[in-house]
């Protein structure tokens, strides 16, 4: 039988270390982020980590990116992507940090970070159903492996007693990511750093304006400057390189890929958190381990037309996207 597995075309390697490194980045964010919590308002952290999203981001585009060649290869974002820009800001820059820290306050590390495990079904269902993407039979089962190994993570009867609020919290985080996700993948083909610059800087910005209209206390300097550094990696970074996974091979696969980063938040909050990890972890980390591998190389080998396209950046072609473009 035939699994297509090999030899992996280049750009779904490029694709797959994007969206695992993404994933790192990210996955580290919740248990560092609960530790912020005990300082300040989740209103206040969430603006605070997008803020210096941004402001990072617009410091590197002035001083290294804006005018090379790199990023003169890369398609301008244009004026009609206002809409999708604003519909992401919202989503992914505003409800769904804020629903994860208002619900990790009510959670543990370990549990908040497995709960956020919700996001890859959410985003694949929207992406196959709503956008009609593609996901192969064995790209699928590693997708499903991740999932039903997080599944298995979470059932622990009597270790933890969740706070059924702070699950809807971090359900609704995973919920408007998944939207988040599907919405930036109509974006993947539009500079990935002016992107997210554009829309960690908005949702910094306003995230933080409520903030001050709440009227929570702000914290001391040392947490002020520990939220923006890790806002910057956590989300400015792992977001570039999660635009640019979007771009490579989709948001359905690409939510395989972030669907480690909970269990990667959950490891981590053992030494960050002092929380626990026992047999049942152990066990499902092998049914995850074996869901990647499924993902990482089996590769996008399904025949398919294109709509015609218009656009304006450089198209390197693979074997089964030799196809003609109009150029804009």
């Amino acid at each position: 039988m035939n699994m297509n597995v090999f030899p992996m075309p280049l750009n779904q390697r490029q694709g797959a270390a994007s969206g695992l490194a993404a994933a790192v980045l990210f996955g580290l964010s919740p248990p560092l982020a609960k530790l912020l919590l005990s300082e300040s308002h989740p209103l206040v952290i969430a603006g605070l980590l997008y803020l210096g999203a941004g402001l990072g981001l617009l410091v590197f585009e002035g001083l290294f990116y804006r005018g090379s060649e790199v990023s003169r290869r890369e398609a301008r974002v244009v004026p009609t992507d206002r809409w999708l820009l604003a519909a992401m800001v919202l989503t992914g820059g505003i409800l769904g940090p804020v629903f994860m820290l208002w619900g990790l306050q009510r959670m543990t590390g370990v549990l908040g970070s497995l709960t956020l495990n919700l996001e890859a079904p959410f985003t694949i269902l929207l992406a196959v159903i709503l956008y009609g993407e593609h996901l192969g039979r064995v790209e699928a089962v590693g997708a499903m492996l991740i999932i039903v190994a997080a599944a298995v993570l979470q059932y622990r009867p009597g270790d933890f007693a969740p706070d059924g609020w702070g699950f809807v919290a971090i359900a609704c985080a995973c919920l408007s990511w998944a939207l988040d996700n599907n919405l930036s993948q109509r974006l993947s083909l539009r500079d990935p750093i002016v992107v997210t610059r554009i829309k960690t800087l908005s949702a910094g910005v306003c995230t933080l304006s409520l903030a001050v209209m709440a009227g929570p206390t702000f914290p001391r300097a040392s947490i002020i400057i520990a939220a923006l550094v890790l806002g910057l990696f956590s989300y400015g970074v792992s977001l570039v390189l999660d635009m640019r996974a979007l771009r490579l091979h989709g948001a359905a696969r690409e939510a395989g890929f972030l669907a480690t980063a909970p269990f990667i938040g959950a490891l981590a909050a053992i030494p960050i958190l002092g929380e626990r990890w026992g047999l049942s972890e152990t066990m499902a980390t092998g049914v995850m381990a074996i869901g990647l591998v499924l993902l990482v190389r089996a590769h996008h080998a399904h025949p398919h037309r294109h709509a015609p396209l218009l656009h304006d950046h450089p198209h390197v072609s693979e074997v089964h996207h030799r196809h003609g473009h109009r150029s804009a």
